[in-house]
């Protein structure tokens, strides 16, 4: 289906716009078609290709949003339990809820939540260390920082986002360190104990580990605990197969490890030889969102308990999520989380809570990367085939929102803007769809966000 003008140039400025939507930076400066390219370093000013965003026309109404989605809302394809929530990002005012008495299942858009609360209490710019210590003369340990994307090897793609660490630079640098200290062979031990607690939810469904929809998660893995990357099976431990790993990367890179790898707790003031960092908080939420990560999405949540002083368990990645929230000014006093990437199907979410998300990410230019991060209606992650559908089409390059869905539950939350030039923070929800029929459920939220991306909502 061929994609509108209007929303494929929506769309490849998409991030000149959302700068000036959180930051109130100005337009990005481009090339007008046919002219010359200037060099980087050239002082020669470039036309604006997009001015900055800015409210225009009249303001939306309730009456006209109501006009907008109800017409979609009444589809049986939503089930029994479904609701919105619309807020007018622009003006700082809630403009329409349906069905939100009761809390939903929010399914993976539960991780704009987390990501909220780990942009907020970690920090966008911060990076997490994977490391390797001497303890003793002999003794070598591999310590675990919680990066949610570290690889066995190096990447080969210099394009793919984010940048990731990887054991095979971690060891490459680890074993010139060792050979410039005279030390041809380590015995070698992991630290994994910066999470502690479960390391499988007790709310998820058992089969999700088994099957590998979810790892057992762990500060030190890699891969995400996959036994073979790329593939669903998960290592029984993730942080021995890392070590284990690292131990086949450092024989190869000519120090020798003796065969028995064992669980340690490294001392605070052992000596560090080497170290690789992760990529930024604000990139692992933005590959997060965009991708519907569940691993990433569970480490962040306890990233946000260690960071919080809650302990980096899920309880206490839970415990340090509801206060990071009430701290940005969202009520969470009818919400229950049970886990940071929506998997757990007794997470019972308000609507106004997965919008505030959303909506303290607009209004605070440290949060940004929750907002770039989401995936663009027909283009981009876990929207790249939505909004193809008959009535779907205006949102198309112009909704920006994270998916949920699980059986029964679907979801869709993010932000769009209208017509007359409002930014509208949205939500729209089931968790009662038939099970069987999941696509006419998500079509009729594609579908709903389309109508707020096609009106002037001033009737």
């Amino acid at each position: 289906m061929a994609r509108p003008t209007r929303a494929v140039f929506v769309t490849l400025t998409a991030g000149a716009v959302l700068t000036g939507l959180v930051g109130g930076a100005q337009a990005v400066p481009g090339n007008a078609p046919g002219t010359s390219r200037q060099g980087l370093n050239s002082t020669a000013a470039a036309p604006v290709v997009l001015a900055p965003a800015t409210t225009e026309g009249a303001a939306p109404t309730a009456a006209g949003v109501r006009a907008a989605l109800q017409p979609v809302l009444r589809d049986p394809a939503l089930g029994k339990h479904f609701g919105a929530y619309v807020y007018d990002a622009s003006r700082g005012k809630a403009l329409y809820s349906a069905g939100t008495a009761k809390s939903i299942v929010p399914a993976s858009t539960m991780k704009l939540i987390t990501t909220v609360a780990a942009l907020e209490t970690i920090g966008a710019d911060h990076q997490f260390s994977t490391k390797t210590v001497r303890s003793g003369a002999g003794t070598l340990i591999l310590v675990g920082g919680g990066d949610p994307l570290l690889m066995t090897k190096r990447p080969t793609d210099p394009l793919d986002f984010p940048a990731r660490a990887s054991l095979q630079d971690l060891a490459a640098s680890t074993a010139k360190a060792l050979k410039a200290q005279g030390v041809a062979g380590v015995t070698l031990g992991y630290d994994a104990t910066l999470f502690t607690g479960p390391a499988a939810n007790a709310k998820w469904e058992p089969k999700y580990v088994t099957e590998g929809i979810a790892a057992r998660t762990s500060a030190l893995w890699v891969n995400e605990g996959r036994v073979t990357p790329g593939m669903a099976k998960r290592a029984d431990s993730p942080a021995l197969a890392a070590a284990t790993a690292f131990a086949a990367q450092l024989r190869a890179a000519g120090i020798k490890v003796a065969a028995s790898i064992k669980p340690v707790k490294a001392d605070a003031t052992a000596t560090q030889v080497a170290e690789v960092r992760s990529a930024t908080v604000g990139d692992l939420v933005e590959y997060v969102n965009l991708h519907s990560d569940n691993d990433g999405a569970e480490v962040l949540l306890r990233q946000v308990g260690v960071a919080t002083k809650n302990g980096g368990s899920y309880a206490g990645g839970l415990k340090g999520l509801r206060a990071t929230l009430t701290k940005l000014g969202i009520d969470v006093s009818k919400a229950r989380f049970e886990d940071g990437s929506g998997l757990s199907r007794t997470n019972l979410v308000p609507l106004d809570v997965i919008a505030g998300a959303v909506r303290v990410a607009v209004a605070k230019p440290e949060l940004r990367h929750l907002i770039s991060g989401l995936p663009v209606a027909g283009f981009t992650g876990s929207l790249e085939d939505r909004f193809a559908g008959p009535g779907a089409g205006p949102g198309t390059g112009l909704v920006r929102a994270k998916t949920g869905t699980l059986t029964s539950i679907h979801s869709l939350a993010g932000l769009v803007r209208t017509r007359t030039g409002t930014l509208l923070v949205f939500v729209v929800a089931t968790d009662s769809a038939p099970p069987d029929k999941p696509l006419p459920a998500r079509s009729a939220l594609d579908r709903a966000a389309a109508a707020l991306a096609d009106c002037g909502c001033t009737g």
